[in-house]
């Protein structure tokens, strides 16, 4: 009986969105980003030798189809990325009017966003008061830190000893369609965190604000801080059920391995583990051997966005591309011959771009299970109506399959 993984690396475009030229960071324009092959060519001139060496070695992804897809989307080939493919690849383009996470998710499981999410300005302070008012009354607190864009490491840099002094939360946002809150594990304390978070999420979703997220963090101002694995994501609920919803609604079991269930708001969700990159690795292990027939999987890596796509680190980017392709090689063999693995993105986060936002870039698909095949452009949605027509439930989204 058939089962479905989908593996969602996220923030690793390849370039060649059409619409570039509308997503912006900070007043530049998105136009010719491209997560992977600025990787690759970074490797390949020897400036991504921190902790690793050479031209960016991914021969297990190569050979479903990454180097072939790169240069699908964009025209650009990805240096040292040449390998004729065995499995079946596309290019996918997203039509939502976002580079964020819940857009590019949701799209990928057949639900494209109507509307257009709100942001907050690049100013600062960049919050309307009575948002903060409301931030004071429910933390019951005199004020909050931040109120600005910021990458968040640095507003901790920056805040985390007046935070740790006057136990006010950190507040603060980006380019994204999001709210972010940190504070003290230990000092204001985990719980309260989340309780605040979840108090403020249905005001902020009001707003068309897509995610509530939660960043606690240890340490002192002496030795540093460092956010925790703890992060919580209170997302704006998708507006129509999902591919989640479909396999669900079908009598099937839905694992969610990393951020999705916060992604979907468990809506269609059987279980959820969440982790460190490496310890997610391990439950997907777990579920290649485990998972029931005709039961999805899905997965999401958020590292490589988080820790290297963000901090703009492309070394420790491609160190991350060849740890998960040495994994995968390990799953791909273990496998049924009935099973579908699809391997995606859901938005780009280009290293070597200025600023520290998303970049608007196609996404590789990349298919273990369908033979070998060039699928072409893609749409997102498409990705959906496959893994749904694999597991043989109804498709209620606008996406074909590319089966």
């Amino acid at each position: 009986m058939p089962r479905a993984f989908l593996v969602v690396i996220d923030s690793v475009g390849i370039g060649g969105a059409p619409d570039a030229d509308q997503f912006f960071n900070g007043d530049v324009p998105d136009t010719g980003a491209n997560t992977l092959g600025h990787i690759a060519r970074e490797c390949a001139a020897g400036r991504a030798d921190l902790g690793r060496s050479g031209p960016l070695h991914v021969p297990t992804l190569d050979a479903l189809g990454l180097g072939a897809v790169a240069k699908l989307a964009s025209g650009a080939a990805a240096a040292g990325l040449d390998t004729t493919p065995t499995g079946a690849f596309a290019a996918a383009t997203e039509v939502s009017r976002g580079k964020d996470t819940p857009s590019g998710h949701w799209e990928i499981a057949g639900v494209p966003v109507p509307w257009e999410w709100h942001t907050f300005p690049d100013t600062d302070p960049c919050f309307p008061d009575d948002l903060v008012v409301q931030v004071c009354q429910v933390a019951g607190t005199g004020g909050i830190h931040g109120n600005r864009h910021a990458s968040g490491t640095v507003i901790l840099d920056d805040e985390g000893a007046r935070h740790m002094k006057t136990g006010w939360p950190i507040c603060y946002t980006s380019a994204d369609s999001v709210f972010q809150i940190a504070a003290h594990e230990e000092t204001f304390g985990l719980d309260r965190l989340l309780d605040l978070c979840r108090a403020l999420a249905p005001t902020l979703h009001a707003m068309k604000i897509g995610r509530v997220i939660a960043r606690p963090f240890v340490g002192d101002a002496a030795s540093g801080f460092i956010r925790t694995p703890h992060r919580r994501d209170f997302a704006i609920a998708p507006p129509a059920p999902t591919l989640c919803d479909w396999v669900c609604d079908a009598g099937h079991k839905v694992h969610a391995v990393g951020k999705i269930g916060d992604i979907f708001s468990m809506q269609g969700i059987d279980d959820v583990v969440k982790g460190k990159d490496h310890d997610l690795m391990g439950h997907l292990n777990a579920l290649v051997d485990s998972a029931e027939d005709r039961s999805l999987t899905f997965a999401n890596f958020v590292e490589f966005d988080s820790e290297y796509g963000h901090r703009r680190d492309p070394a420790g980017y491609a160190r991350h591309l060849e740890w998960f392709d040495g994994e995968l090689a390990k799953i791909l063999p273990r496998l049924r011959p009935d099973d579908l693995l699809i391997v995606t993105a859901d938005h780009g986060n280009d290293p070597t771009w200025v600023g520290t936002d998303h970049t608007r870039e196609r996404v590789p698909v990349l298919v273990h299970g369908a033979g070998q095949k060039d699928l072409g452009q893609v749409g997102f949605v498409d990705i959906a109506a496959s893994v749904a027509a694999h597991l043989g439930v109804p498709s209620h989204g606008p996406g074909r399959s590319f089966l």
